[in-house]
């Protein structure tokens, strides 16, 4: 799983590692978001990933604060600078919990791993 050494919720329960650091602007609450990710279990297995899906080659949106994603991203993303490649490890309260995904690939009280790039804020990215 690896080293976290940024303890973003002060309990070692949502922790990040930078690999790769951004030049851009920080996200604030209420602006949206464009984000590549890949999301992971423990033991490797990716179970989600926004970049092999067409519909999402500007990366996956939404709005930091809104509670539209799990707790571990709204924390995780408003850490980050535009063009900054993280890995957020996700302590089942800050991601699906004692749930799950039910029928889905997410078991009950999982710690998940997120690759994730921050792309862009603001309005949508152009595109050619």
């Amino acid at each position: 799983m690896g080293d976290f050494p940024i303890d973003l919720s002060g309990d070692g329960r949502l922790k990040k590692k930078i690999l790769k650091d951004g030049t851009g602007a920080q996200p604030q609450k209420g602006e949206k978001v464009w984000a590549h990710y890949t999301g992971k279990l423990t033991d490797g297995s990716v179970f989600d990933s926004s970049i092999p899906k067409p519909h999402r080659k500007n990366g996956f949106d939404f709005v930091v604060g809104a509670q539209a994603v799990i707790a571990g991203w709204d924390i995780g993303i408003a850490s980050m600078k535009v063009g900054e490649k993280a890995e957020l490890c996700c302590a089942p309260e800050y991601a699906y919990g004692a749930e799950g995904t039910p029928g889905g690939p997410i078991p009950p009280n999982a710690t998940l791993i997120f690759e994730i790039e921050l792309l862009h804020i603001g309005n949508a990215p152009k595109t050619s």
